[in-house]
């Protein structure tokens, strides 16, 4: 016959057993976010726009600021040169399907992000009643874009100079570079 003494410790032991079974369940069910999700601050959000020829793109929020980006492979207008005017940004950002009567605030620049060259301009759009400023990015690589879309309250450069930041980051990189080199699938 066991021992009161010995039922008791075989219980406590079965009990941290499933209590550590249980947490580790509950851990893998929420896994830790990326670390430079919580380095920076940016936190994924679902992406938005219904599914067209090119792969889904992914958006990043942080305070007010979105981040929305998307590669378009094969649709670089001139392979050569890439995105060299602002009509080219006009048309390939995706910037009306924030808002079809969007107004470009100013003539756009040259952008780089990593070792991919573009340009950028921004934009005044309209979301549920509020005016908002977009930043339209379109980067080429070979025959494809990269395009990004940062929507903030205001044209604040530091803003503007953090999300293109985060747009170098390992979080959108990597996958960024994943779809870029993987693109045979998508053709």
């Amino acid at each position: 016959m066991l021992s009161r003494r010995t039922i008791l410790q075989t219980s406590l032991a079965g009990c941290m057993v499933a209590g550590l079974a249980g947490l580790a369940a509950f851990a893998n069910f929420y896994p830790k976010p990326d670390r430079d999700e919580e380095l920076t601050g940016w936190r994924r959000i679902a992406w938005p726009f219904p599914r067209d020829a090119f792969p889904a793109g992914r958006a990043w929020k942080r305070g007010d600021t979105e981040v929305y980006i998307r590669p378009k492979l094969g649709f670089c207008g001139n392979c050569d040169t890439g995105v060299v005017e602002d009509s080219e940004v006009d048309r390939v950002t995706d910037i009306d399907l924030f808002d079809e009567h969007f107004m470009p605030l100013r003539e756009g620049g040259r952008i780089q992000l990593t070792d991919l060259m573009g340009r950028a301009r921004l934009y005044r759009i309209t979301q549920e009643g509020r005016e908002r400023i977009a930043q339209g990015i379109a980067v080429s690589y070979q025959c494809d874009l990269v395009v990004a879309v940062v929507v903030s309250p205001a044209a604040d450069d530091a803003t503007l100079k953090n999300a293109r930041r985060f747009l170098e980051t390992n979080t959108v990189q990597v996958w960024i570079n994943t779809l870029l080199e993987g693109r045979q699938a998508y053709q």
